[in-house]
């Protein structure tokens, strides 16, 4: 069972579940099929995992590792934005809303993405490269952003919380009566999911 598949948090786990979306964080494996990196590039991105019939043998010496997903809130979580080649028009729809949601930048649609992942770099790894999760007002949070309740991670929709599971959701569970959460989904992101980007969820 080789270790490619990323939860919430960013870890990449291992487990025998399949997920419906492809990452990619640069060569991060070893020739012996190992993660040894947690990422080389700062663009991380979602692919399709079907792309005009493109074939490939997970993990090959040299080539960059593949990763997968359970749904993209849970990409979008870990700190992963739509790839502009296999997801042009995701892409495209997603720095619109970005850029809507983060007017503070200034950035326009000819901004170059790069600039875009730089801040996502910062939001999702600190110095330590520990995850970086940082506290909201539960009731402000759009559907789609992930938070974290006694160290696990739930997802926010319909006004209710998803426990999640490499698999997939447990039955949702009432907003817990606090004010403030701690969130998962990187600042910039959520506030792309405000503005209007709403991430595929596997909540059926």
């Amino acid at each position: 069972m080789l270790q490619n598949r990323v939860d919430p948090f960013g870890e990449i786990i291992r487990t025998t579940e399949r997920g419906q979306w492809l990452g990619n964080r640069g060569v991060i494996h070893n020739h012996e099929q190992e993660i040894i990196s947690p990422y080389k590039l700062k663009a991380w991105i979602t692919c399709m995992l079907d792309f005009r019939g493109r074939h490939r043998e997970v993990m090959q010496p040299d080539c960059w590792t593949e990763l997968f997903f359970l749904d993209e809130a849970t990409a979008f979580s870990a700190g992963h934005r739509p790839c502009f080649q296999c997801r042009y028009k995701d892409h495209q729809r997603f720095k619109k809303f970005w850029l809507d949601g983060n007017p503070e930048y200034k950035f326009t649609m000819k901004t170059p993405v790069a600039e875009i992942d730089k801040i996502l770099h910062a939001e999702r790894i600190a110095a330590d490269r520990s995850k970086v999760i940082y506290q909201e007002h539960l009731r402000t949070l759009p559907d789609g952003t992930f938070i974290t309740l006694n160290d696990k991670p739930y997802l926010l929709a319909n006004s209710q919380l998803y426990l999640w599971h490499p698999g997939g959701y447990a039955t949702p569970i009432s907003f817990p009566k606090v004010d403030r959460v701690k969130v998962l989904t990187p600042r910039s992101i959520v506030s792309a999911f405000r503005a209007g980007y709403v991430p595929q969820m596997a909540l059926q």
